[in-house]
């Protein structure tokens, strides 16, 4: 595990040493995640998700190709033996491949890998568990509404969630 962090740090520096780039932030909200899908709060059925908020940072580092770095917040309720919570907390490495560009429409594909740290709790007891997350968006459309601000959407499935929506800032 420590291991694995560290790689992502040592990547994202040498993202940060990459010739001039360009720096992009992003929020979003995505529905329908990795963690609500497949079990990864040791079992039980999930009562309630509300789907995941994501922040991150993305380097322009070729004309069509981002690299970056994400973290995402979800939480679920689920039925183990007791009413008990999960907090899923993903930090993710990211790439973006942009593979139609105008003006104004951005088409592009994503991909990122990471862990997930989920600490589950009920009553008195509680536990923490690291998990292999992902994000697989295929199809994804950003819009410039002005130079600095766009919004954006992506269809595709991971810890980010089914449906991510969101908006991106240019420094």
């Amino acid at each position: 595990m420590k291991k694995f962090i560290l790689i992502m740090f040592a990547v994202l520096g040498m993202a940060f040493g990459a010739q001039a780039q360009k720096a992009q932030l992003q929020i979003g909200y995505g529905g329908y995640t990795q963690m609500d899908a497949t079990d990864m709060h040791d079992g039980g059925a999930i009562n309630n998700a509300w789907g995941a908020l994501t922040a991150g940072v993305n380097f322009k580092v070729a004309p069509s190709f981002y690299f970056g770095a994400s973290y995402t917040f979800s939480s679920a309720s689920y039925k183990h033996s007791d009413d008990a919570n999960a907090y899923y907390h993903v930090i993710m490495l990211n790439g973006r491949y942009d593979y139609y560009r105008n003006r104004v429409v951005t088409l592009y594909g994503h991909l990122g890998i990471g862990v997930d740290i989920t600490h589950m709790a009920a009553g008195d007891w509680s536990k923490n568990k690291a998990y292999f997350a992902f994000q697989a968006s295929p199809l994804g459309a950003e819009v410039s509404i002005t130079r600095v601000t766009s919004i954006f959407g992506e269809l595709g499935f991971g810890a980010q969630g089914l449906l991510q929506v969101g908006a991106r800032f240019n420094l």
